[in-house]
């Protein structure tokens, strides 16, 4: 039960740090307003505003009660009261009482000055609108055949000071607010950045010199992540030093194992020797290709339907059949995308002689799904065989000169364009190749 309501408040939080933190910013400030606004109208906005209305109210009655009394000049006492309590009064005879009053339930004003009149006339016998003049409150008591007007000034009944609190509480509270939408930005920059780089360094894109920024705890983490991106790349580049100088220095023997060959009088001697002589060949190219930079290359956007076309037409091969109708753009390695292609169609074809290539694209993800008829390979063999190296004995017969980089390299591609790779069983009996990479 907890679980379930934790994950449900958690999908409700938004996923973004800048999001968080002005949540953290902005809820207390507002709880903070409501508590004090909330105190503010009932201690002071509601009990000022009653006491007011009562007042008046009382005047009201004593005004009617004075001018029922017949020891007065009903004139005099119109004029007192005009004068020395603001009341603009007019007795209007020989008129129906017949209003329809409209309830403003959302108006403080209006349910305090019904709450009184209703407790002091009772229901029926009084009318009022507060918003048929700006300044003035349109009130109207029933007498004998006729009707009291009343126009009261606004102020007699609410406090300008409600008004100031309202824009002291709440201009405040947006500056504040927009001042910590600055200072949160600044502040979750140097992450964005940070992600940023680490996102291209990831995929093999070559970046900038990258600048820590922030505060401290920033700073510190993006320095390690540059100090560990020159170490990956001084890595990478003495291993392809490294293999390039072995392969160089395996060549030249190669190449005198080669003349002597032409010497050997024994032709099955020398063919034989010729078969390995162009394995260790072959094997040495597949070395170089798997520990060649991948960072040399820029990203690029290309048509994708269009390079695989051309890898197509280049087998000239009727058994390859394509299945792509749009035109789909990516960017990314092209050299690269067309090396991981043209690896698993070497495969398919080398177990299999039907070959099945589909491009699609759906929202954010484009689709490749390669195909053949081949023997295929076990369900437990689906993760092993993108190790380097590794090779199947079972189920797909390997040729001598295969070294197991195949699908090590097209796996490596792939995932350094932020994608992945999945084998599955195939539609036409062998292996399904199933590729996925981020528009």
């Amino acid at each position: 039960m907890f679980y379930g309501l934790n994950k449900f408040i958690k999908n409700l939080l938004p996923k973004r740090l800048f999001y968080r933190a002005l949540l953290i910013v902005a809820v207390p400030v507002i709880v903070i307003q409501l508590i004090i606004t909330i105190v503010f109208f009932d201690s002071l906005w509601i009990k000022t505003n009653k006491g007011m209305t009562r007042a008046l109210i009382n005047e009201i009655k004593t005004y009617i009660e004075v001018y029922n009394n017949d020891e007065y000049d009903r004139d005099e006492i119109t004029n007192l009261f005009s004068m020395y309590q603001d009341l603009n009064i007019e007795l209007v005879q020989g008129d129906e009482f017949n209003y329809v009053y409209d309830e403003r339930w959302f108006s403080p004003l209006d349910r305090t000055l019904r709450r009184e009149l209703k407790s002091r006339f009772g229901s029926g016998s009084y009318w009022f609108s507060s918003t048929n003049y700006k300044e003035l409150i349109d009130l109207r008591i029933k007498y004998q055949d006729g009707y009291f007007k009343f126009l009261i000034p606004k102020d007699r009944v609410t406090s300008s000071s409600a008004r100031i609190f309202g824009l002291w509480i709440t201009v405040p509270a947006l500056i504040m607010v927009i001042i910590s939408l600055i200072f949160l930005k600044n502040q979750t920059r140097p992450i964005t950045a940070l992600a940023r780089a680490a996102e291209k360094f990831g995929k093999g894109e070559e970046i900038e010199e990258f600048k820590p920024s922030g505060a401290s705890e920033i700073r510190r983490a993006g320095l390690e992540f540059d100090r560990m991106r020159k170490r990956i790349l001084r890595h990478l580049n003495q291993r392809s030093e490294m293999l390039s100088g072995i392969s160089h220095d395996l060549r030249t023997p190669l190449t005198r194992m080669k003349l002597q060959m032409a010497f050997i009088k024994d032709k099955d001697i020398s063919s034989k020797l010729s078969e390995d002589i162009n394995e260790m060949e072959k094997m040495l190219n597949e070395y170089l290709q798997f520990t060649s930079s991948s960072y040399v290359e820029k990203d690029e956007l290309f048509d994708l339907s269009e390079l695989i076309e051309q890898i197509v037409k280049k087998y000239n091969n009727e058994n390859i059949k394509r299945n792509s109708t749009d035109r789909i753009y990516f960017n990314g390695r092209k050299n690269l995308i067309k090396r991981c292609i043209n690896n698993l169609i070497d495969n398919a074809l080398k177990y299999g002689k039907k070959v099945n290539i589909e491009l699609t694209k759906k929202s954010t993800n484009i689709f490749i799904k390669i195909e053949d008829d081949g023997p295929g390979i076990s369900e437990k063999e689906y993760e092993n065989v993108f190790k380097p190296f590794y090779k199947i004995d079972k189920g797909r017969a390997e040729a001598k000169s295969s070294v197991g980089l195949g699908l090590s390299i097209t796996s490596d591609i792939i995932r350094s364009h932020g994608g992945n790779i999945k084998l599955e069983k195939s539609q036409l009996g062998g292996l399904g190749i199933r590729i996925f990479l981020p528009v």
